[in-house]
């Protein structure tokens, strides 16, 4: 009897601690199929509004690369913001705020978040430029349109270089 409620808990205990470990490796692996666009939301890596143009081989491996190295600016700037943001709640936590250094860091988040704009816009005129005229029109209905929605990964030249 005691044998038999033994096995009883160690079955319990492996399909425990297997379903926890099979939870933690699936949160893991959808995390790491993502990144953070500069406006806070998920975008899957592989994932680019070009695709849904219709593209030659060549212009979507191009597209590609251009939009790989864009992300990884963008998420580069983005993190920097992110520090930023911690050390600017870091100054606000001061029994006493500093508020001629807490105005410094908000004026470097703002034009850290301009510099952003600024390399998205560039890219995306770089990629209009690229595309013959039918597909400029769609490309920019199609950034226009994630934009609108929320969707934007933070780098529509991404988008359009792939």
């Amino acid at each position: 009897m005691r044998i038999s409620l033994l096995k009883i808990a160690l079955a319990v205990s492996l399909v425990f601690n297997l379903s926890v470990l099979g939870a933690a490796g699936y949160f893991h692996y959808s995390k790491n199929n993502y990144w953070v666009s500069p406006l806070g939301g998920m975008m899957p890596k592989d994932k680019f509004l070009f695709e849904e143009l219709s593209l030659s081989p060549d212009q979507k491996k191009k597209m590609r690369e251009g939009a790989m190295t864009c992300r990884a600016e963008i998420d580069g700037k983005r993190q920097h913001i992110e520090a930023k943001r911690k050390y600017l709640f870091n100054l606000m936590r001061a029994d006493k705020p500093d508020y001629q250094a807490i105005e410094a860091v908000v004026s470097e988040i703002s034009g850290m978040r301009e510099e952003m704009e600024w390399m998205v816009t560039t890219r995306i005129l770089e990629v209009k430029t690229s595309l013959e005229k039918d597909q400029q029109q769609k490309f920019l209905d199609l950034v226009e349109n994630a934009v609108s929605k929320g969707r934007q990964s933070g780098c529509p030249s991404a988008m359009q270089n792939q």
